[in-house]
C-alpha cells in the first residue's frame, strides 16, 4: 500500500523498527526520529556526521533526530523504536 503522506521531515512516520543499539548497523535511508520507552543515554551519529554523540539522561518520548546509527556504546537507554 502506497503511503498518503509526502516524505518530508514533518510528515508522519510510515516505517517503524525496533532498534537494538548497535556499533555496526547504519540505517540507509537514516531513521526521521526515535523513541525512547526507558530513558537513559542515547548515542546517536547523525546523518551527516561520522562522530557519534551521547545525549545524557535522554527522557521517554520522542525525539526528532535524523540518524544513522544508534550506538551500543554509551547507549543506556532502552525501548528505542526508529521512525521513517
Amino acid at each position: 500500500m502506497t503511503s498518503q503522506y509526502n516524505k518530508t521531515p514533518d510528515a508522519p512516520a510510515t516505517s517503524l523498527r525496533a532498534i537494538t543499539p548497535s556499533d555496526s548497523t547504519t540505517y540507509d535511508p537514516p531513521l526521521r526520529a526515535l523513541y525512547v520507552g526507558v530513558a537513559g543515554n542515547l548515542a546517536v551519529i547523525g546523518e551527516d556526521d561520522t562522530d557519534a554523540v551521547t545525549i545524557p539522561n535522554a527522557l521517554v518520548g520522542y525525539h526528532a533526530l535524523m540518524v544513522k546509527k544508534v550506538m551500543s556504546t554509551n547507549t543506556t537507554a532502552s525501548s528505542i523504536v526508529g521512525l521513517r
